[in-house]
Formats: C-alpha cells, sequence, structure tokens
C-alpha cells in the first residue's frame, strides 16, 4: 500500500481515454456526465496508489487483493448491472440504450455478496448456477444469465453468442 494517493489530471485524463476506448470495444460508453464520470476515474486512481490495484470507487475495498478481485473495475457485477439496469454500481459505464435516451437509469441493488456468503460461494463453485454462452466467432465463453452485447475478444454482436450449456 503506497501512502501518497495524489494524482494528477494528466493521470486521469489518460485513464479516462483508455477506459472510453476500452468501454467502447466492449459494446458500453462512459457515463456522459463528464464531471461525475471524472470522480469516478480519479477515485479508481486513487484506489489503484493504495492498494495496488484499481478498486471500484464505490464500493468499500478491503485493502486484500484476493477478497476484493471481484470488485477491481471493471467489476464481477458490471455486464449484468449493465444489462438489467442500463448502468453500472457506480455509474461509471451505461449502455448505449442510457446514451440514445432510450432507457432511464434506475437505483441498482447491490450484488456483491456480504464476506460470509461470499465464503459460501467458494464452497459451492463447482456448481454453475449459471447458462455458460459460447461466442460462435471466436469461442469466448462466458457464465451469466446473457450473453455479452458485445464479445470482449472479438467485438462480435450478441446476435453471435449460443447457449453453451
Amino acid at each position: 500500500m503506497n501512502g501518497d494517493t495524489t494524482v494528477t489530471e494528466k493521470e486521469v485524463e489518460d485513464l479516462y481515454q483508455r477506459l472510453g476506448r476500452e468501454a467502447g470495444q466492449g459494446g458500453y460508453d462512459l457515463n456522459p456526465e463528464t464531471e461525475v464520470t471524472m470522480e469516478l476515474v480519479q477515485g479508481l486512481l486513487v484506489n489503484e496508489k493504495r492498494y495496488g490495484y484499481g478498486a471500484c470507487p464505490c464500493r468499500l475495498a478491503s485493502g486484500n487483493y484476493r477478497d476484493d478481485l471481484d470488485i477491481i473495475c471493471p467489476c464481477d457485477y458490471r455486464d449484468r448491472d449493465l444489462t438489467d439496469y442500463g448502468t453500472c454500481y457506480c455509474g461509471l459505464y451505461v449502455s448505449k440504450a442510457v446514451v440514445r435516451g432510450e432507457q432511464k437509469v434506475a437505483p441498482i441493488p447491490e450484488r456483491r455478496p456480504s464476506p460470509g456468503e461470499r465464503i459460501q460461494e467458494l464452497n459451492h463453485k463447482n456448481s454453475l448456477t449459471l447458462p455458460v454462452w459460447r461466442c460462435r466467432v471466436c469461442g469466448y465463453l462466458c457464465a451469466r444469465n446473457e450473453p455479452p452485447e458485445v464479445c470482449p475478444i472479438c467485438k462480435a454482436k450478441k446476435e453471435r453468442f449460443e447457449r453453451f450449456m
């Protein structure tokens, strides 16, 4: 852990630009409310300096990398939140429908299990509770209720996914 968590405007702008490119490649957008988005990006950078990894700025990180793996941005919950609510929990990422004004942003419930629930989750890791989706173009696999809007590997659209298991 680092005691100096000062970030520069250039660091914030550079990360903002990189996240914007990555979001676009994943079929998402960054929140168009630039002031809010820049504060979230700054929070990511502060957490990177504080913990050594970019923990989501909207959740309380423990400082233990293994315990926080699910909340390292982009967090494990982002895609489901975007599919179900049009935005991720902290509002950094939004869907194309939100940007176009076709979907209103609503409050998002916390999906992250409590520490006790996470231990139970690890104990039941061998049983799949979500369907597995396969990209027919590149073979990418993901376990979730719905396939991603865009394949993170080859950028194929949602329609190119098939239920694998």
